[in-house]
């Protein structure tokens, strides 16, 4: 799948938009499973399994009953040549899945092109880190209790078939779950309302979930296989790191807050009304946005690329010492960059502002080149 439409087909992302996205849950049976069935059949999902040195105790989880299972269970120290580490032994997981315990496997979103080319898309549509689990499950056995999630989910079934319960409550754009809950579980089960719906999720079935929305699903019709996809964009909280950044560089925000004692508070009322009125001004700048644009950049997964045995190019530049035309958007800090440079080539430059664009650095550097401001030289 390389867009949003193979992903909601039939729907379409225009109605996805307006009725859907970050409003209510969505299944899309599928017409034709075979494309979205594709991203993970259990041949691919053995051949990851097989991978036997890529999965540690974080990354391969097992799951019975709703309960995790301990990972010295069905983990063992494992020599290698960087060390000795905690592998999952394919053994004991085969033993515990027999039993039942369901396998999920995390931090998959780069491990097959599909799911990386999906992952890249949903990042880049929602300017959001995505990750992507696999759970592998069997009949009649319930991997996870009622929960919510602190992101949007995107669910496609990709072998046998899995009930998913969803409850009619859902958390008011959660960011954490409750600290103050002993039996976070029991907290689930008592505040996720009644049931108000039940979605037969079968082979090349899509099902979206907002983040809050409560759920829980139980394998049926035989042994199953999903991947999930989260989409978890910034939200509001950024804005302190990055506006504490750059509020710094004003010494007004350096200075020693008045006294709350001295006048009744009235300088340090003043103090406060001029600092929050410095940040209004801080925030609508644009400079603030683009601030705001490198950090989302910085989320998007970014497939690497290799083909070898080809190699990159190199071009290389040198400033000149002319003044550069001026760049707006984010691709702003790239080119300062470059021209306190030596000299610099133009693929180090994009690795290293690998959250800005690589087409807008190369669009600067192409007028800055035409302006004189920088040149090529050779590689020597």
């Amino acid at each position: 799948m390389q867009s949003l439409d193979e992903l909601l087909h039939p729907i379409t992302p225009a109605d996805f938009r307006r009725t859907y996205e970050g409003r209510k849950p969505l299944h899309i049976p599928a017409e034709d499973g075979a494309p979205k069935r594709a991203l993970l059949d259990w041949n691919g999902f053995n051949r990851l399994l097989n991978q036997t040195s890529i999965w540690n105790a974080a990354t391969l989880k097992m799951v019975a009953n709703g309960e995790p299972i301990l990972p010295e269970q069905y983990c063992v120290s494992a020599r290698t040549q960087a060390g000795t580490v905690l592998q999952p032994s394919a053994a004991k997981v085969q033993s515990l899945m027999a039993l039942g315990a369901s396998v999920i496997c995390g931090e998959v979103q780069a491990l097959t092109p599909e799911l990386q080319a999906l992952s890249a898309v949903l990042g880049r549509t929602w300017a959001a880190l995505v990750g992507a689990n696999i759970y592998c499950s069997f009949s009649a056995v319930q991997a996870f209790r009622t929960h919510f999630d602190l992101h949007d989910v995107f669910a496609i079934q990709t072998e046998g078939e899995k009930t998913w319960r969803l409850y009619g409550n859902r958390a008011d754009a959660p960011v954490a779950f409750p600290e103050d809950e002993p039996d976070l579980p029991a907290w689930f089960a008592r505040t996720r309302g009644a049931l108000m719906q039940e979605v037969r999720m079968r082979p090349g079935d899509v099902l979206y979930l907002p983040r809050g929305w409560y759920h829980d699903a139980i394998t049926t019709g035989g042994d199953s296989l999903h991947v999930t996809l989260s989409v978890t964009p910034l939200y509001g909280r950024i804005l302190f790191s990055l506006l504490e950044n750059a509020a710094m560089q004003d010494p007004a925000f350096r200075a020693w807050l008045a006294p709350a004692a001295a006048d009744d508070g009235r300088t340090l009322s003043a103090q406060l009304a001029d600092l929050g009125q410095r940040l209004q001004a801080l925030s609508a700048l644009p400079e603030f946005r683009d601030e705001v644009a490198m950090a989302q950049e910085r989320l998007i997964l970014r497939p690497a690329g290799y083909a070898l045995p080809t190699r990159s190019t190199i071009s290389l530049f040198q400033p000149t010492g002319l003044a550069a035309p001026r760049i707006t958007g984010p691709a702003r800090v790239a080119i300062d960059w470059a021209l306190a440079q030596p000299r610099f080539s133009l693929e180090d430059m994009i690795a290293a502002f690998d959250f800005v664009s690589e087409a807008a650095i190369r669009d600067a550097v192409a007028v800055a080149e035409q302006a004189g401001a920088l040149k090529r030289i050779p590689w020597a």
